[in-house]
């Protein structure tokens, strides 16, 4: 089972101590209740030989791994290259020393982070298509918390599907999830009767948007 102080380091990324931040902890410890930790992500051979960096994950030998490498070294299990958007975020989060590269520490901290999302992402994709569609995710976002309509849901898998499908895939799953809590996280402190209401000033709403967009 996942343990719980693997998830509480995960659950301290990049969230806040509101009430979406504890929506997210209960997400995962009903995913710890229901999935054992192990590897389901498709990687290529060069993430299972992690034992010997240098020669496998970074190409170029350059003692640190770069985005372009980690982008080569995962896949998504679609056929497609995983998502830059979505390494960026995942390099930001975890890049400790700020040189927007990844030694090896940093780097299997970030590896165990994309197994404990292809876990979540497994339980919600319910047909086992290696994508997520527009139900599923309306399920998979009501068990994190989130009250949204299938109109939002819709607008949601337009934005995030790079394929066209009108599904999401793996890496593409992780940003959209990413980016709402995100803006969750700016706006709860605007809605100060926790009622689903907020008054932002323009720059305020300048603010909380290039969160996510920057």
């Amino acid at each position: 089972m996942i343990e719980s102080n693997t998830l509480d380091k995960l659950i301290t990324h990049g969230v806040s101590s509101t009430k979406s931040g504890r929506l997210l902890e209960c997400m995962w410890r009903c995913v710890a209740v229901h999935i054992e930790l192990r590897l389901h992500l498709r990687v290529s051979e060069d993430i299972k030989k992690v034992t010997n960096p240098r020669n496998q994950v970074d190409r170029n030998r350059s003692g640190q791994i770069e985005g372009p490498e980690l982008q080569m070294a995962l896949q998504n299990g679609v056929g497609t290259q995983f998502n830059m958007k979505t390494i960026d975020l995942m390099i930001c989060m975890f890049d400790r020393d700020g040189n927007g590269n990844m030694n090896m520490q940093e780097f299997a901290q970030l590896f165990n982070y994309v197994q404990q999302w292809m876990s979540c992402f497994k339980q919600y994709d319910r047909d086992g298509s290696g994508t997520i569609s527009c139900q599923e995710l309306h399920h998979a976002l009501s068990s994190f918390g989130f009250r949204l309509s299938p109109q939002f849901i819709s607008l949601m898998i337009r934005k995030f599907d790079r394929t066209r499908r009108g599904q999401i895939a793996f890496d593409d799953f992780m940003l959209a999830c990413v980016c709402l809590q995100n803006l969750t996280n700016a706006f709860m402190p605007h809605d100060t009767q926790r009622n689903g209401h907020a008054q932002f000033s323009y720059e305020a709403f300048l603010t909380a948007a290039f969160t996510v967009v920057a």
